[in-house]
């Protein structure tokens, strides 16, 4: 066989592959999130009281859960997102557009993620944050998922994707977390 033309087949069917793993990826089923392997069984969170006083470091055990178990406890959407890696529609969730005081914790695990303090108008229809309320309860890690490397965010103790940060925020990061709503559990602030 000639290799130019295999070479042009190869392409073709790696091209076609692609697009349709993209197109077909948001109905036909998502990704699930799993801890990595070789993932610590215990990781370091900052605590924070319920009107937002930052408190103690803790080491706790990581929250691991049977899919069963997360389903019971979530709803069929938030389970999308959290524990598949999903993105609800912009300008859907509940958050996007809350100018409330308090704290934004896990809907998982309750970890304390976002504070009000830092959220903006992003104009883009999630709840954005210029930062986590404290960087040690959120992982980052590398997304290339539909053809692009963005970089995910998770919470530390439970694994839960949140959405995702990009450079393009205001002062003082320039970052902007870009959250999901069904990721998220409000707390407002007593105060």
């Amino acid at each position: 066989m000639n290799p130019e033309k295999q070479t042009r087949r190869t392409f073709l069917i790696l091209t076609g592959a692609t697009a349709a793993a993209v197109l077909l990826r948001p109905h036909y089923g998502l990704q699930p999130v799993e801890a990595k392997s070789g993932s610590p069984k215990e990781v370091k969170v900052v605590q924070f009281s319920p009107d937002g006083q930052r408190g103690e470091t803790v080491t706790l055990p990581v929250v691991s859960k049977s899919d069963s178990e997360w389903k019971q406890q979530l709803s069929p959407a938030a389970f999308d997102v959290t524990r598949r890696a999903a993105t609800e529609r912009p300008y859907s969730g509940e958050y996007w557009d809350m100018h409330r005081k308090g704290i934004y914790r896990c809907i998982c695990c309750e970890t304390a993620l976002f504070s009000s303090d830092t959220k903006f108008e992003s104009g883009t229809g999630w709840p954005s944050f210029w930062q986590p309320i404290a960087k040690e309860n959120v992982r980052e890690s590398i997304d290339v998922t539909l053809g692009m490397q963005r970089t995910a965010v998770a919470c530390k103790l439970c694994d839960a994707h949140l959405g995702h940060v990009f450079d393009d925020g205001p002062r003082p990061t320039g970052l902007r977390y870009c959250m999901n709503s069904l990721s998220l559990k409000f707390a407002p602030s007593a105060s």
